[in-house]
């Protein structure tokens, strides 16, 4: 085949501009650092880039963003819960102490105000807050656990569940002396029909006192669900499809009697009769309803609405139903009503691939109503015992006066010989309330205790994650760099040679193109 200069001179240029290319390419790696500037360059680095930036940008969120919030969260919480175990401790020796002591008046109206205010710090600790989300409130981190200042425009329809366990059976003093009816100028002729006596009541404590009252409206239900030959509550659908629990009975407040605390017998039911004490949330079984009623679960559906400051809110604990009352037209606020329903709030953080921990404790695992209602059994208590005391005080006082007549002086003996007995009687009661106390405290303490080490065990498993995360994060970098960097030394050198080649062909162009026709003459 013939070889023409044009040929030599295409071939002379195209190996230049290859050489060139090359060189191109090496100066572009060695300026940028990078083994590739486009997907192009080598599709399998690309892809394999691309993958690897993803994924370590996963882990950055997760290490540097997901995982700081979720343990921040966690720290805050452990924190409240800690402060919380605290606290019932402090009031656990407030109740040995009660229990155990003989105590001044002095003394027992400073344990009545510290069990407050202690009480209150529990309350308090529930509604703990991160950047403005609260921490034991489930998914309505917007809501509060209690109640910060009163409230009167909401009214609530609670229903609460009750096992056969949780009816109490205590002593309680009935047919107290009524100092206020005795008439000192007619003394002979007071009659004291019944004394003072202990009576073993059986009582079902609702989580709220102050209830709506029967007379404004209010309502108080008491159901017994049906359960079927394993033990599981029967469910029917109706007609909108909903399941709904079948009950076996059912009995409202027109069954009951309806009465206040302190009534003479509010704590004295008839053996077939029921006391509903709205004041106290206090539903006090006769014998044979107890007797009829002790291996029996059932629902209470009650009305409240009025809330004192650091009450918990229903809504975290319970089936309920809330309405607006500043709405005043009741069909929009029926419209409107809120219709809230247990169920697990976890709130869950995606802390690694396909990893997702629960951070949050609910209120209801930690807080609990019968903390609160059993320092108001306590108070009660030595509420009780004051009052006799300033009974037996008023009558020390009227025995002072010298000028009282035999018959007065007789008639005022035996009513402190009664009131002594009274107090005696009640200072019991009082120290078995201090003892139940006890034991409450011991099993909030067990709950709190058991809610701080699953948020300790659950912090634990995060900080593991985290390191691991720390180690895959390096792993991840280094794989990047070794799959998209370039090696700087090798790039040298071979951007050495490829510039000796291009110089090369450079030369061998000189003499190719300097050659003419002459030359060959």
């Amino acid at each position: 085949m013939r070889i023409t200069n044009k040929m030599m001179t295409n071939n002379m240029l195209a190996n230049i501009n290859t050489n060139k290319t090359n060189m191109s390419k090496l100066e572009d790696k060695y300026a940028s650092g990078m083994e590739i500037q486009k997907p192009s360059d080598d599709p399998i680095v690309a892809v394999r880039a691309l993958k690897l930036r993803t994924n370590l940008s996963e882990l950055t969120q997760y290490y540097k963003k997901n995982i700081p919030d979720a343990k921040s969260w966690m720290e805050t919480t452990e924190s409240a819960l800690r402060n919380t175990s605290e606290v019932i401790t402090k009031i656990h020796t407030y109740c040995v102490q009660g229990a155990n002591d003989t105590l001044t008046e002095e003394e027992r109206k400073s344990i009545v105000d510290n069990l407050k205010e202690l009480k209150n710090q529990v309350y308090q600790e529930g509604n703990s807050n991160y950047a403005g989300r609260y921490l034991f409130t489930g998914y309505k981190t917007n809501s509060p656990l209690v109640f910060e200042t009163p409230e009167t425009n909401l009214h609530y329809t609670i229903t609460e569940s009750f096992k056969a366990s949780d009816i109490e059976i205590s002593d309680r003093i009935v047919d107290s002396l009524k100092l206020d009816e005795f008439d000192l100028d007619d003394a002979e002729n007071f009659e004291i029909e019944e004394r003072p006596t202990s009576n073993t009541i059986y009582r079902i404590r609702l989580s709220y006192d102050n209830l709506k009252t029967i007379e404004n409206g209010g309502s108080l239900t008491l159901r017994i669900p049906e359960v079927d030959e394993n033990g599981e509550i029967v469910k029917e659908e109706d007609a909108d499809g909903i399941m709904q629990t079948q009950y076996a009975d059912e009995i409202d407040s027109n069954d009951m009697n309806v009465m206040t605390s302190d009534d003479p017998k509010a704590y004295k039911p008839d053996e077939d009769e029921i006391n509903y004490l709205e004041d106290t949330g206090e539903i006090i079984m006769g014998a044979n309803v107890y007797n009829q009623w002790r291996s029996a679960n059932f629902e209470i559906t009650y009305e409240k609405d009025s809330f004192e400051k650091n009450e918990l809110r229903p809504e975290h604990y319970f089936q309920c139903v809330a309405k607006d009352l500043t709405i005043e037209d009741e069909d929009e606020r029926e419209e409107k009503a809120i219709h809230y329903s247990i169920e697990d709030q976890r709130i869950e953080y995606e802390i690694n691939f396909n990893q997702r921990l629960a951070i949050n404790v609910q209120g209801r695992d930690a807080f609990r109503h019968s903390l609160g209602r059993m320092i108001d059994d306590i108070t009660k208590a030595i509420s009780d015992v004051y009052e006799v005391q300033d009974k037996i005080a008023k009558v020390d006082k009227m025995l002072e006066d010298t000028s009282l007549e035999e018959t007065q002086i007789a008639k005022l003996k035996e009513i402190r010989g009664i009131l002594s007995s009274e107090f005696d009687l009640k200072d019991s009661i009082m120290r078995e309330a201090y003892g139940r106390g006890l034991t409450a405290m011991s099993e909030e303490e067990k709950t709190v205790n058991a809610a701080t080490s699953d948020i300790g065990t659950r912090y634990r498993r995060i900080e593991l994650t985290e390191d691991r995360l720390s180690t895959q994060q390096v792993e991840f970098t280094d794989l990047l760099s070794q799959n998209e960097d370039a090696d700087l030394v090798d790039t040298i050198v071979n951007y050495n040679a490829a510039n000796t080649v291009y110089n090369a062909s450079l030369q061998a162009a000189g003499k190719v193109v300097k050659n003419t026709l002459l030359d060959f003459l």
